[in-house]
């Protein structure tokens, strides 16, 4: 090929730096999802305040965000199996940055619920593709450590949000959180202009449309999406290939179970853990929220350390191990009553409590072919994220009854089960993607 050639699709995303590219945007896309969370959280006690709001009705547009994006990851999942994983991710983040920002004018409940669940709509996209985009953009050994990236993205989502609330708050109210919402459309056109679809999903596109062998020349658009996106498979189509026969069915169920054990241990931890620690166990408002930050760092940490095990050692064994360390780790900590093991405890507990979420994005690629991957993330997952979503419900009701630290103490039961559901599922370590 001579210098003025330009290089194919299949050379522009197997570059060094098409992969950082790649990873980036998914990362800081998912990012976005920890980032409004947060900011919502923060902003709630003004909204209560400026709309004259009670706790269920300001509890509320968190959970009507979250059912936002549960129908969000179920469309923007299987758009981005038929029109590509950057095309739609940019779409995701322009709806979630508008919507966000026009919640800052919200002049009531209503109209302020309304810009939650469009934002939740473009923020239930956002795990999903960028699992996808991230497990396509690198080789078959580097595929968990790269997912992983992905999920520390949404962690430092919640830590951004955390820095820059209060100081806004302080400074121009809770109205200023929402605009800073906007920014991330900026962010979209970045993406949009720096990342090429994976090789990948271009190459199943045109295999599917053209009925050539992949690597065959198939029309496409500039940015390398092939054309003829509608001889694609429809939306009940793809969904129906989630269930398509007993072991898909096996496999789809233990997923669920999985992503249901995932996101309500981290809902669990994470809703209730400050006041656990500043109220019941006297640490008060300022070392309350230290001892949950060194959590959540652990969280980071066990995310990282996850993604290398997984590819090092497989992703069952990887699971187990972080599995046990939950159930124990959790156990012990729900004992402890010195701060000094509350804050060494939390780390560990967090670590690995949260540190799978770093593999699932690799195990759910590994578990579909291409034309269905996103869709099976964002459907998979998000219906573990609206399950687990209870668990700050379920946490506060034994708490009621029996004490935080016994309802703590009975959250590892849920690991166990997680535990046996990855007997359901194949190892497919290094394995290249269908």
């Amino acid at each position: 090929m001579s210098a003025a050639t330009p290089k194919t699709t299949a050379e522009a995303t197997s570059a060094p730096a098409y992969k950082r590219k790649a990873l980036f945007a998914a990362a800081v896309g998912y990012g976005l999802d920890g980032f409004d969370l947060l900011i919502l959280s923060f902003a709630l006690g003004g909204i209560i305040a400026t709309f004259g709001l009670s706790d269920v009705e300001a509890g509320s547009l968190s959970t009507i965000t979250l059912f936002g994006a549960v129908l969000g990851g179920i469309i923007f999942g299987s758009l981005a199996d038929r029109y590509g994983r950057v095309r739609v991710l940019t779409w995701t983040v322009l709806i979630f940055a508008v919507f966000t920002g026009l919640s800052s004018i919200a002049q009531g409940y209503w109209d302020m619920a309304a810009y939650r669940f469009i934002a939740g709509i473009g923020i239930g996209g956002e795990f999903g593709i960028g699992m996808a985009l991230a497990a396509e953009a690198v080789p078959a050994n580097q595929r968990a450590r790269a997912t992983s990236w992905v999920g520390v993205g949404f962690q430092i989502g919640v830590f951004a949000a955390a820095i820059v609330s209060a100081p806004v708050i302080a400074l121009w109210g809770w109205r200023a959180l929402f605009v800073i919402g906007l920014f991330p459309a900026i962010f979209a056109f970045v993406i949009r202009r720096g990342v090429e679809e994976p090789d990948k999903f271009v190459q199943s596109q045109r295999s599917r449309i053209a009925g050539e062998p992949e690597g065959s020349g198939a029309e496409s658009d500039s940015d390398g999406t092939p054309q003829a996106a509608a001889d694609l498979p429809t939306f009940g189509a793809k969904i129906r290939a989630l269930v398509k026969d007993k072991a898909t069915v096996k496999i789809t169920f233990a997923l669920i179970v999985l992503s249901t054990v995932q996101n309500f241990g981290y809902f669990g931890i994470i809703a209730w853990l400050p006041n656990y620690l500043s109220e019941k166990m006297d640490l008060g408002v300022t070392k309350g929220s230290l001892w949950t930050a060194v959590t959540v760092i652990g969280m980071l940490a066990g995310i990282l350390i996850f993604g290398q095990v997984a590819d090092r050692l497989g992703r069952r064994q990887a699971f187990w191990i972080f599995q046990a360390g939950a159930i124990v780790s959790i156990l012990v900590y729900s004992q402890m009553t010195d701060p000094t093991a509350l804050l060494i405890g939390g780390f560990f507990m967090g670590a690995f409590a949260n540190g799978m979420l770093g593999g699932h994005g690799a195990l759910l690629a590994e578990m579909y072919p291409t034309q269905v991957r996103a869709t099976a993330q964002n459907v998979v997952f998000n219906i573990g994220r609206a399950l687990g979503g209870l668990a700050p419900v379920v946490i506060a009701l034994l708490a009621d009854s029996f004490g935080f630290a016994f309802a703590l103490a009975l959250l590892p039961t849920i690991y166990l089960i997680q535990f046996l559901a990855m007997f359901l599922l194949p190892e497919k370590r290094g394995v290249e993607l269908e």
